[in-house]
């Protein structure tokens, strides 16, 4: 009898990189510095006050080392990211980087606190600016599209009992509402106010083509969306009828999960649409190169700010 071949996990044609690869490519600030600058500015070094291109490095000119021959203004690579009027050194928002994006199932604030060797507060604050990195822009799901929600919060019977909703269901948890592209593998994501025919189909009009063949389950809030649809019934165990299935959502929902229960424990409402935001997005990128999840991550960065009264606000 032959042995069956064991699948190895992920992909053969994806790079990786090691820790120690990593510190090796990024031995100091200099060089995490020159790697951030060649993503943020491909074609170039610009200012990002005016635009211009007509730059020149400033001797002595740190944390300003670049002026604008043109405004007139000083800059860093860090001005107009979300590491603006950071003093965390570049290497250590790269290492993060890496972190975050190899991390299937997130990095809690205490080991980036460890790692990094900064308080946790500060690391709490790190993670929630790298996040902001895998907002994506406009983009339309157009394929075969999956779509479904999962509730996030605590067991009711592990809170005080002044606290438990003493109801059934999920109450007193919040609602995530995502779809995915099967042909693309994309997933949008987004919490909601409630788990309403109006929020529900509000969201994914928003993220899906009318184009696309939408499959669900038999939930009453897809009831009258205005696409091709097809639901199986859930509630009378039926969860495979041909291609109509949610699987691949799921899929994502239990990486989301695992996740809470086993890195994070807790994700507050108020920041919990950029812990759903982090998993998207790094799901969207795991065909990519590791280098190249970074970079994705960095580009994401730019354009963006998150100064920490309007994070704790």
């Amino acid at each position: 009898m032959s042995k069956r071949k064991h699948k190895a996990p992920g992909k053969s044609s994806r790079k990786g990189i090691g820790i120690v690869e990593l510190l090796d490519m990024f031995p100091d600030e200099e060089t995490a510095v020159k790697w951030f600058e060649k993503v943020r500015w491909p074609e170039g070094r610009h200012c990002p006050h005016c635009g211009s291109k007509n730059t020149k490095p400033k001797p002595g000119g740190k944390p300003m080392p670049y002026r604008c021959s043109d405004c007139h203004e000083h800059f860093s690579c860090k001005m107009g990211t979300v590491m603006e009027n950071s003093r965390i050194p570049v290497r250590k928002w790269v290492i993060a980087m890496y972190l975050m994006s190899t991390n299937l199932k997130g990095v809690s604030s205490m080991k980036l606190h460890r790692d990094l060797k900064v308080t946790q507060k500060t690391a709490w604050m790190m993670a929630q600016k790298i996040r902001e990195g895998w907002k994506e822009g406009e983009g339309m799901l157009e394929g075969t599209v999956e779509c479904d929600e999962t509730f996030i919060g605590g067991k009711e019977k592990n809170k005080h009992n002044s606290k438990r909703s003493h109801t059934r269901g999920p109450s007193g948890k919040a609602v995530v509402v995502g779809m995915k592209d099967r042909d693309t593998n994309k997933v949008i994501a987004k919490p909601v106010q409630a788990r309403t025919k109006e929020a529900v189909q509000g969201f994914i009009g928003e993220n899906v083509s009318q184009k696309a063949m939408v499959y669900t389950d038999d939930h009453r809030s897809y009831i009258g969306l205005p696409f091709e649809h097809e639901s199986v019934n859930h509630s009378v165990g039926e969860y495979v009828r041909e291609q109509a299935h949610t699987n691949g959502i799921e899929s994502f929902w239990a990486t989301l999960k695992r996740g809470y229960n086993g890195t994070y424990h807790r994700m507050s409402p108020k920041h919990l649409g950029r812990y759903v935001t982090e998993f998207a997005g790094r799901h969207n990128v795991r065909e990519f190169d590791t280098i190249d999840q970074m970079a994705f991550l960095a580009k994401g960065m730019v354009g963006k700010k998150l100064p920490y009264k309007k994070l704790v606000n």
